[in-house]
């Protein structure tokens, strides 16, 4: 059978796809926030969102994931982030997950302690068991778009490596 008259689902199957993955923003934890002036955090938010949709697009690019559309969720993922982290809030973050039928769900979050030290972290999980399948944090040196454009090329490097 040709490749063309497989379905998708099939043919991601046979790609090594795991499926669709939701994948909210990612979140800054700044252990030095409140010496940021006003455009720092300006700055770093932007990053913070660069990031986010350079995350979705790397993983659908590659074809790791389907990466679900959050505009269905946009109200939950917003009412979740703005009491908690989603990296530590206890399976919250598969409510996400559920409500965008999709198989995996994956947190990211930027921990900067300086303007020289940052790490980036992805944890994917499971949706209906909520067995963490990736977590990887990787380390960054500069406070700027490329340094942080890299590690998240660095963490789905990582992913794709270990899907192989």
């Amino acid at each position: 059978m040709c490749a063309a008259a497989l379905p998708f689902e099939a043919l991601a199957q046979s790609a090594g796809v795991a499926g669709t993955i939701a994948i909210p923003d990612c979140t800054l934890i700044d252990d030095n926030a409140v010496y940021n002036d006003a455009d720092v955090n300006r700055v770093q938010q932007l990053r913070v969102t660069m990031i986010s949709d350079q995350l979705r697009s790397a993983l659908r690019d590659r074809g790791l994931y389907r990466v679900a559309d959050n505009a269905p969720a946009a109200a939950l993922i917003a009412s979740l982030q703005s009491a908690q982290d989603l990296n530590a809030c206890n399976g919250c973050e598969r409510e996400v997950g559920r409500r965008l039928n999709a198989g995996r769900v994956g947190v990211c979050w930027v921990q900067k302690i300086s303007n020289l030290i940052l790490n980036i972290n992805l944890r994917i999980e499971d949706v209906q068991t909520g067995a963490t399948v990736f977590q990887r944090s990787v380390d960054i040196r500069g406070n700027t778009d490329l340094s942080w454009q890299r590690g998240v090329i660095a963490l789905v490097d990582l992913l794709a490596r270990e899907q192989q």
